[in-house]
């Protein structure tokens, strides 16, 4: 069979395998032409194990993400199931699903990881050799990517201390925003958080650039209403209809499963020149205090026009930004 030209190759090891029957030049190595056979033994051998350990590789990988796909739809099945410890069961859900994204995440990487260095020994390329490059790039990738490395750090922080989970209502304060950006967590992993806002734009926050976070929706939640009334207005009546409206609504079967108690009169909050504030603070189930603040505003609202009260026109416009 017709040789074909080639570079010289080592005499015991080189990216098509041992190549026995070669001449051996001064240095120990083989001087000459690698044959179709060499390539034909190498497609057969090295060559299909390459082939395999890839596409094995992403099989695998896909695999793990539809387990951890299955994993989260029991949790959430669970849940649903559950009748009791409705608060307890909703943390231990949203950890468990961030918990889940960042394991399955992690595994992957690890599996192409591990698959790439046996790739590199079916090619013959010793490991040991790769040690020093390695390590150079290792270092000047640190100093360049030490953004990426606080990423990583905060978000393993963010996931272990339980500061949210998914399908969390959170707060973050992050560079650029002055109140801080106000949305539903959909995606947590170790290097970025993922939020829906009320206005339905996703917003991706690196781990690292999150400087507080406020959560919303953790074991309970307040929904707080100052309501605005005339200063000649009067104060007895105005609290009975407040209070007769927060137990309409604790009785109401749409509301309770929202309320952990009947909404509270706490009284007068403050005094301008020509109205007051009476607070009604209602506590929630987390992440309900927006649902529930609104209903509330539109009975105020009514009861006080069938009152003769007026109420100022902005009074319906939530107080804070919430999910719709």
């Amino acid at each position: 069979m017709a040789a074909i030209p080639g570079l010289p190759l080592p005499a015991s090891r080189s990216w098509l395998g041992d190549a026995p029957g070669r001449p051996a030049g001064e240095d120990g190595g083989v001087v000459g032409t690698f044959t179709l056979d060499d390539v034909d033994r190498w497609a057969r051998g090295n060559g299909l194990e390459i082939i395999m350990l890839i596409t094995g590789s992403v099989l695998l990988a896909r695999a793990i993400t539809w387990f951890g796909a299955r994993v989260t739809d029991r949790v959430d099945a669970e849940t649903r199931a559950g009748e009791s410890d409705v608060v307890v069961r909703s943390e231990l859900t949203k950890h468990r699903h961030a918990l889940i994204q960042v394991v399955t995440g992690t595994v992957v990487v690890l599996v192409y990881f591990v698959t790439a260095l046996l790739v590199l020994e079916r090619l013959n390329i010793p490991l040991t050799s790769l040690v020093a490059p390695a390590t150079v790039a290792g270092v000047a990738v640190g100093f360049g990517a030490q953004r990426v490395v606080q990423d990583l750090l905060s978000g393993f922080f963010l996931i272990t201390e339980r500061q949210y989970g998914f399908g969390d209502v959170v707060r973050i304060a992050a560079p650029g925003t002055t109140g801080g950006v106000v949305g539903t967590v959909e995606e947590i992993s170790l290097r970025v958080t993922r939020l829906r806002t009320p206005d339905g734009e996703v917003l991706i926050l690196p781990n690292g650039e999150i400087r507080q976070v406020t959560n919303l929706s953790r074991d309970w939640a307040r929904s707080v209403i100052d309501v605005p009334v005339p200063i000649g207005a009067d104060l007895n009546r105005v609290t009975e209809i407040l209070r007769a409206i927060g137990d309409e609504a604790f009785d109401d079967s749409a509301l309770r499963p929202l309320l952990l108690d009947a909404p509270t009169v706490m009284g007068v909050e403050s005094i301008d020149v020509d109205h007051l504030q009476i607070r009604v603070v209602a506590r929630t189930q987390p992440g309900k205090q927006f649902d529930v603040g609104r209903e509330l505003r539109s009975r105020i609202t009514l009861a006080f026009r069938d009152a003769g009260i007026t109420v100022p026109s902005g009074f319906l416009t939530p107080a804070q930004p919430g999910p719709a």
